[in-house]
């Protein structure tokens, strides 16, 4: 259990960003910030980001759904990467691009590698087949 800190960590920092938006901001005013910024379509970059920051961030504590989500919060990061930080540096000090390639990097990974044992995908769907990459018995070699 010590490595649940570490591991979900990340993951608030998402809902924190969402909810922050949701709540402090408005969809409308992220938008308009959104907008300012050159982000295309802002009104549903908005809602994207938003709803994908705080129920995502929540699904990745939880590790549910945890491919899918993994790759729509890297998607995430990705865009603000492009539209936001890119030209600004390294440090976040600067508006730079170092925390939202921090967290896509982890959501990344994690939708790569999965939520592992105590997680609801685990609960859920204990039995599923896992990629590895090796072979099966009885495969054709």
């Amino acid at each position: 259990m010590a490595a649940a800190p570490t591991s979900t960590s990340p993951f608030v920092v998402f809902i924190a960003h969402g909810w922050q938006k949701l709540t402090e901001m408005g969809l409308a005013g992220t938008a308009a910030g959104f907008g300012q910024m050159g982000v295309p379509l802002p009104t549903v970059s908005a809602w994207f980001a938003t709803f994908v920051e705080l129920v995502g961030g929540a699904a990745l504590v939880l590790g549910l759904a945890t491919p899918v989500v993994g790759v729509l919060l890297a998607l995430n990061m990705l865009g603000a990467f492009v539209f936001v930080h890119a030209g600004n540096g390294l440090f976040v000090t600067e508006n730079g691009f170092e925390l939202v390639f921090a967290l896509g990097a982890a959501a990344l990974v994690l939708a790569a590698v999965g939520a592992g044992r105590v997680s609801l995908d685990h609960l859920i769907a204990p039995r599923l087949p896992r990629r590895s990459g090796r072979p099966t018995a009885g495969a054709a070699a």
